[in-house]
């Protein structure tokens, strides 16, 4: 046989492998799509229609912990391949928080829907070797307007902020609102306690201590200084904004406001009480405290009252009215140039997608290092406080992964990230992008992410919120 019969043969047999093979895994990916919609709980027509638009494409295949992946998964060269776009695809984004809770809504994050929609709107996914072997797996047109419809509705109707102009249900961060429904009398008992030295275990150390009102709900510094001069192994997130939090700390150990208050009295580092008991003492040695809580608080003190009305406090510490906030309620002289080019490459580089919602973040846990080693680079030794998430979970996937930061007046709250390793906003934003985002951008651009951070900066009780700390380093200069 001639060297070109030979060759024609090879290609043609290759032809027929490829097209078999690729007519089993489209046989296959059917077959896995209707077993998944068979065992669906969902009747909900329109979240069934998103059901099988995601399933029908085959994202659970990179996306998902339970997927029943086709046999060419199992070949040496294919398995190595698909392990890398499989753990790059989990850790950017599960789809089990979007499937698992079709039927229940509100409990899917602002930060998988703005992701879900970043890749319909930029045509993203599937990624091409995937395309390669699962045949029309791209989303058409009509299921593009499926899944859109579908974030649409569930935004508007559980994570739009009530009662503020400005929102819209096609952008991904929405205005702080001008005020939250509160009990006037438990936010005034509130605001005592967390000015209150007396639930410290001696009397030195307020939850205003490190969350000062006055220095951006921070206290600045790389980690807090607690009781006896201790200091503490993490850099304290500010209390502004905090109710707009999906959950508190940095690993989400707590799953509101009260519970958040409730950690620090007892924690030996921070403020050092013994037990409640003794916290209850010190505040009963004050009788005009001790009358004015009982008459909201009949039962008295104790470790539910306290916690609730600190909370009931926190949630005053809302910080409207920024120049961004105006600028989405219409006012487009609310920013300069350079900060609408800044709000412009922040969304281009997708850092809207984790920096979302009313508080520009804390409504998911993302890991640090999504596009190169964070802690490689970093050259420090690993602390407890670089586990994230996996220190409540003890899932491995939750390793390195932190409750993603607001940015809300983040120009008051340096330094910045869990381990305060960026001391300024142009080195914080430098870094996230390299790590997050796996670009580099010039200075000029890098500048006007910057000054589009600064008119992240909101009011509280009707001024301009500003950080003494600040304000004092500067005229040192």
């Amino acid at each position: 046989m001639k060297p070109q019969s030979w060759l024609f043969t090879f290609i043609g047999a290759g032809a027929v492998a490829y097209l078999g093979t690729v007519a089993y895994i489209h046989h296959f990916d059917k077959q896995e799509t209707q077993r998944r919609l068979q065992e669906s709980q969902i009747t909900d027509p329109q979240q069934r229609a998103v059901e099988t638009v995601l399933y029908n494409n085959g994202c659970q295949y990179c996306h998902s912990n339970n997927a029943n992946m086709p046999f060419y998964a199992k070949l040496p060269i294919a398995s190595s391949l698909m392990e890398k776009d499989i753990h790059q695809g989990q850790a950017h984004f599960l789809l089990d928080n979007i499937t698992d809770y079709l039927n229940q809504p509100q409990r899917i994050s602002a930060a998988d829907l703005a992701k879900l929609e970043s890749v319909i709107q930029n045509n993203e996914m599937p990624i091409h070797s995937f395309k390669m072997v699962h045949w029309g797996s791209d989303l058409n047109e009509q299921e593009k307007a499926t899944l859109i419809d579908w974030i649409h509705k569930v935004r508007q109707e559980y994570q739009l902020p009530a009662n503020t102009s400005g929102t819209s249900v096609e952008r991904f961060v929405q205005p702080v609102p001008q005020s939250l429904p509160v009990n006037p009398a438990k936010v005034e008992l509130g605001n005592v306690l967390y000015h209150s030295t007396a639930l410290s275990g001696d009397g030195t150390i307020a939850c205003a201590s490190c969350h000062s009102l006055n220095t951006g709900g921070v206290d600045n510094l790389a980690t807090s200084t607690g009781i006896k001069g201790q200091k503490g192994g993490i850099n304290a997130p500010t209390v502004y904004n905090a109710v707009f939090n999906f959950a508190q700390f940095w690993d989400g150990r707590a799953a509101n406001l009260a519970e958040q208050a409730g950690g620090p009295p007892l924690n030996p580092v921070e403020m050092g009480a013994e037990n409640w008991q003794q916290i209850v003492d010190n505040l009963n040695k004050d009788e005009s405290l001790k009358q004015a809580f009982e008459k909201i608080y009949p039962e008295g003190f104790n470790e539910k009252n306290i916690t609730d009305a600190i909370a009931e406090f926190e949630k005053t510490l809302i910080t409207p009215n920024s120049p961004f906030d105006r600028y989405l309620q219409g006012d487009e002289n609310a920013l300069t140039a350079t900060q609408k080019n800044g709000y412009a490459l922040f969304h281009q580089y997708k850092c809207d997608t984790c920096h979302t919602g009313t508080n520009l973040g804390g409504q998911s846990y993302e890991l640090m290092g999504l596009k190169a080693d964070y802690f490689a680079d970093r050259n420090k030794p690993l602390t407890e406080a670089d586990d994230g998430r996996f220190a409540q979970t003890k899932n491995p996937y939750d390793k390195h992964r932190f409750k993603v930061p607001t940015l809300r007046n983040v120009a008051l709250t340096a330094p910045y990230f869990h381990d305060a390793n960026a001391q300024d906003l142009t080195q914080a934003v430098e870094m996230m992008l390299k790590y997050q985002s796996g670009v580099s951008l010039s200075k000029e651009q890098v500048s006007d992410i910057v000054d589009f951070l600064h008119s992240l900066t909101g009011e509280y009780q009707g001024k301009p919120l500003t950080n003494e700390n600040i304000q004092s380093s500067q005229s040192t200069k």
